[in-house]
């Protein structure tokens, strides 16, 4: 074999040789800058210890040596699904959730304690939410969890922070997904508000018949008050003209007292013009001295 022949493979390896510098410098340079993006922060790590914390934007980096570990400072969401029991001993399964965020400026202690938000999760936050949870459950009888969810999920919330007041987090809600009871207890419930329907019903029912029996009283007494206003109306009507007959008799009287000639004047308004019957017979006729007699 020729010397030339065992030289030939060896061109494209020097060629390798040749311009592996400008491909190193090239890697070297795409990975010497990164790019945080919005809602969250990079933490950098030099040969894997945390060193500094970067906010948003374009960063620099020592390349094959540094690395760049990105942290969310967004609200995330826990949810959780778990057994518990109500304050009367009744099985329940509650599904329950939490928004919490991670303090900014803590990000990087964060990182250097629990390793990632994954590492916090599963160590740290989920724990003392299932905890908080189970605390908070057995206090509520089932009825006042499903009719009053706002107050079970005040007691898990001061829970939770009490247990995460110490860590780099903010806990900011809490809310009761689903609640899920024995069919059993739901039956008594449909039984239970079936019944309160109908009760309610026949309380509407006689509050109808005894607003209609005092519709009926109240026209009976409006109408025995008119009654009665009309008879003392009438009764003062004919009171008032008896009073003034009265007096217009009393009035003639004196009249006729103090002029007698008003007799005989009323005696001749009388007269239907007819002669008096007498015992003389038809054709007399009686003569009557009409004149006035005057007193010496």
């Amino acid at each position: 074999m020729n010397i030339k022949d065992l030289l030939i493979p060896l061109k494209p390896a020097t060629f390798a040789l040749k311009f592996l510098p400008l491909v190193i410098i090239v890697i070297a340079l795409i990975n010497s800058y990164f790019i945080v993006t919005e809602g969250h922060v990079g933490v950098v790590k030099r040969f894997g210890e945390a060193k500094d914390q970067e906010n948003p934007g374009l960063h620099f980096k020592i390349p094959f040596i540094e690395t760049v570990e990105m942290i969310e400072v967004r609200t995330r969401k826990n949810a959780e699904k778990m057994a518990s029991s109500t304050k009367e001993q009744m099985p329940v399964t509650v599904e329950v959730s939490v928004n919490w965020t991670v303090n900014k400026e803590a990000a990087l202690d964060l990182f250097k304690k629990y390793g990632g938000l994954s590492q916090f999760e599963q160590r740290i936050l989920d724990p003392r939410f299932r905890s908080a949870t189970k605390d908070a459950i057995p206090q509520f009888e089932a009825e006042q969890l499903i009719q009053d969810r706002a107050s079970a999920i005040q007691g898990i919330e001061r829970r939770l922070s009490d247990e995460m007041a110490s860590f780099p987090v903010v806990v900011d809600n809490i809310q009761i997904e689903n609640i899920v009871l024995p069919r059993k207890y739901i039956n008594s419930i449909e039984t239970k508000q079936t019944e309160k329907n109908l009760a309610a019903a026949e309380e509407h029912k006689l509050e109808r018949q005894r607003l209609e029996a005092l519709r009926a009283v109240n026209t009976a007494d409006a109408k025995a008050k008119g009654i009665l206003k009309v008879a003392e109306a009438e009764a003062q009507s004919i009171l008032l003209k008896g009073k003034a007959e009265a007096e217009a008799i009393e009035a003639k009287a004196k009249a006729l007292k103090n002029n007698p000639l008003i007799v005989k004047l009323t005696e001749a308004q009388a007269w239907d013009g007819k002669l008096p019957a007498t015992m003389l017979g038809s054709g007399t006729m009686p003569i009557m001295d009409i004149r006035a007699t005057r007193k010496e």
